[in-house]
């Protein structure tokens, strides 16, 4: 069986082929991974998890929901450094399992990048108004820091904040790691001063009892955390622009994977061990657990290193999702036109397109309980790849593996069992949105994607 890039230089034959740029280093892909997991999560799902799943063990969440994440990232490495290809578990899963199943892989990170972009363009703006209210006393009106559905007529931070982005990713791939790389140093920054500020205050009693929701309420907080470490996949897509994938992709996806953990280890058990988890139920738990201490000026520091990793966090989301699209696209299963790339070697109309429709979400409509399909869909595509090692394993052992996934099987089957418990702590309504989003997507394949598929399915898959 040939190799994927093989058959895909094969079925594109005559016709020039859109590529990106290789211009990123090993510390470049750990740089984007880190900035991409240590954003949101670690500034609000740390307390609100705390507070309503898993109290104190809230670092026993972390800690197996990292774990889950190591396990997947071996998996995504082996299948990275064999297909070093833009697109990620997409790309992975049309080289395992064939087309179909990989176009609806693709089909809900695209959910889990959109959503999950549009979610936190709106979080950028609440704090970046309450960044300005602290700090300046400045108070923007109500009726443009907000959509219709909350009472105001446009979100209009959200708007710029996604213009802005989207102009950086145009402008230069290097450009977006440099950038990221100095954000993720800040951040780190102001991380470990919340650590060295919050260990001498911690007090034991506030880990009494730890485990005040039991065991399942670790796995719950798990499931929740989660949320905190998607995008570690992010550095998948970036393979095509990466300089030596076989060598630095497995470094880049499982170094940020353990730095985001220990650090979200650290942190929260500081925020829990310097205030009752209760207390942490809020948009902004690092600040208010400090504030408990009496350290009440850090809270506008870390105010500002909110605003900051949102706006990291937001960067490699799009990033992310313009890399998924365009190797779609690329492959014929959505229109060709948007894998168009400029004279920099980005997808200017990819990102243009992208950037509005996002912008347009955070500026006009709320996102509420639709963010919880990141998660799900996330998970699903995790499934895949972990499954896609195992039968790849068996299908074509002969194919090179610079990066072999170790303690066959049991990783992969661990990485699956994982996936599956956390998924299942969500609600129905949730699997009942996954349902109809997979639906859509199967929709749009086989009434379009399908008949204009660029690359021949390979003998042994569906």
């Amino acid at each position: 069986m040939a190799a994927p890039t093989q058959r895909i230089a094969a079925a594109r034959g005559a016709e020039p082929t859109p590529a990106l740029k290789r211009t990123l280093g090993r510390f470049d892909l750990v740089a984007m991974g880190v900035g991409t997991i240590v954003g949101a999560g670690i500034f609000v799902t740390t307390g609100v998890a705390a507070a309503t799943k898993a109290g104190p063990a809230i670092v026993l969440s972390f800690v197996l929901a990292g774990a889950i994440c190591v396990l997947v990232a071996l998996c995504y490495s082996e299948l990275a450094s064999m297909t070093p290809l833009s697109g990620s578990a997409y790309t992975y899963t049309r080289a395992t399992l064939g087309e179909s199943p990989a176009f609806l892989v693709g089909w809900n990170l695209l959910l889990e990048y959109a959503v999950a972009a549009a979610a936190v363009a709106i979080g950028w703006s609440g704090l970046c108004t309450a960044m300005l209210y602290s700090l300046f006393g400045v108070t923007l009106p109500h009726e443009i820091t907000a959509g219709p559905a909350d009472g105001g007529i446009i979100n209009l931070p959200a708007l710029l904040v996604t213009g802005a982005i989207i102009a950086v990713l145009i402008f230069d791939v290097k450009l977006t790691a440099t950038v990221v790389k100095t954000l993720v140093a800040v951040t780190i920054v102001v991380l470990i001063l919340v650590i060295a500020i919050g260990t001498p205050h911690l007090d034991t009693t506030n880990w009494t009892p730890f485990m005040p929701f039991g065991v399942h309420g670790i796995a719950a907080g798990a499931a929740l955390a989660f949320f905190a470490y998607l995008g570690f996949d992010i550095v998948a897509t970036s393979a095509e622009e990466t300089r030596d994938p076989v060598r630095d992709l497995p470094w880049g996806i499982i170094g940020s994977v353990v730095i985001a953990t220990g650090l979200y280890v650290a942190v929260s058990a500081v925020l829990t061990g310097v205030a009752p988890y209760p207390s942490l139920n809020n948009a902004a738990p690092v600040a208010t657990a400090l504030s408990a201490i009496g350290a009440g000026w850090i809270g506008k520091v870390i105010l500002v290193a909110s605003v900051i990793a949102l706006t990291k966090g937001l960067l490699m989301l799009c990033y992310g999702q313009t890399r998924l699209i365009f190797a779609m696209s690329r492959d014929g299963l959505l229109p060709r036109a948007l894998c168009h790339t400029g004279r920099r070697g980005t997808p200017v109309r990819l990102s243009l397109l992208l950037g509005t429709g996002i912008a347009l979400v955070a500026a006009l409509l709320p996102i509420g309980t639709v963010a919880e399909l990141v998660n799900i869909g996330a998970l699903f595509a995790f499934v895949v790849v972990a499954l896609g090692v195992l039968l790849l394993r068996r299908s074509a052992p002969e194919r090179p593996r610079p990066f072999r996934t170790p303690f066959m099987p049991v990783v992969p089957l661990a990485a699956i069992a994982g996936c599956v418990w956390l998924a299942t702590t969500f609600e129905g309504l949730t699997w009942l949105r996954f349902a109809v989003w997979s639906a859509a997507g199967a929709a749009v394949y086989f009434g379009y994607g399908r008949r204009r598929s660029l690359v021949p399915t390979p003998e042994g898959t569906a």
